[in-house]
């Protein structure tokens, strides 16, 4: 018989409620990736850091493969999801750049 231990996650109210965030910006280095979540509002030249989320590159390659698992999934049940186009380009875009 194997021994399994199953992870247990607590989810406090506060953070359960979670962050509306319209706009990412991704940044990495050597060592680590750098999320900040931003929400814009129309017609403000100003947005703020909602929030940040820092992990290893085998982190962010694991969210990337989680994350491109459940979009897939996501399609299959709902349809694909259209990307608004503008000139090529998303009206609003998820930025990178290194740290």
């Amino acid at each position: 018989m194997k021994n399994e231990t199953q992870l247990q996650i607590e989810l406090n109210e506060d953070i359960a409620e979670g962050t509306y965030a319209n706009l990412a910006v991704i940044a990495h280095s050597t060592s680590e990736f750098v999320f900040d979540f931003v929400r814009m509002m129309p017609g403000v030249a100003k947005a703020k850091v909602k929030s940040r989320i820092v992990m290893t590159p085998e982190h962010a390659k694991r969210l990337l493969a989680a994350l491109q698992d459940n979009i897939m999934k996501y399609e299959g049940q709902f349809g694909e999801i259209r990307m608004p186009e503008l000139g090529g380009r998303m009206p609003v875009p998820m930025f990178k750049g290194e740290a």
